[in-house]
């Protein structure tokens, strides 16, 4: 008996309508765009670490950040949707921050 028979076997037992097996789907869409998506988020983790390359972290976060947020639209999954929509939103407004900073202001902005 393998261990999928197993899981089928108890998830039987349980006799309940709420119980659902779930696996994350491969080599479709998704599957391709959380990778990617995963590595600019580590690219920009490389980016802030090293320091002075906060546009290129801001940018890769970004996009990764986007890129999980497609994910959780291809899933339904409202915790991914809640978590990167407002992490884009945050990231998007210290791009906007960084590109109309006045570096010259008399005011800074």
């Amino acid at each position: 008996m393998t261990y999928k028979e197993k899981l089928d076997d108890k998830i039987k037992a349980l006799n309940s309508t709420r119980v659902f097996k779930k696996i994350t789907p491969k080599f479709d869409l998704s599957w391709y765009v959380k990778w990617v998506a995963s590595i600019l988020i580590l690219v920009a983790v490389c980016f802030r670490s090293a320091g002075g390359f906060h546009m290129f972290d801001l940018y890769f976060s970004f996009t990764g950040t986007i890129g999980w947020l497609w994910v959780g639209i291809l899933w339904h999954d409202r915790a991914l949707i809640m978590l990167n929509g407002a992490l884009a939103t945050l990231l998007f407004t210290g791009i906007l921050r960084e590109i109309f900073a006045c570096s010259d202001c008399m005011i800074p902005l």
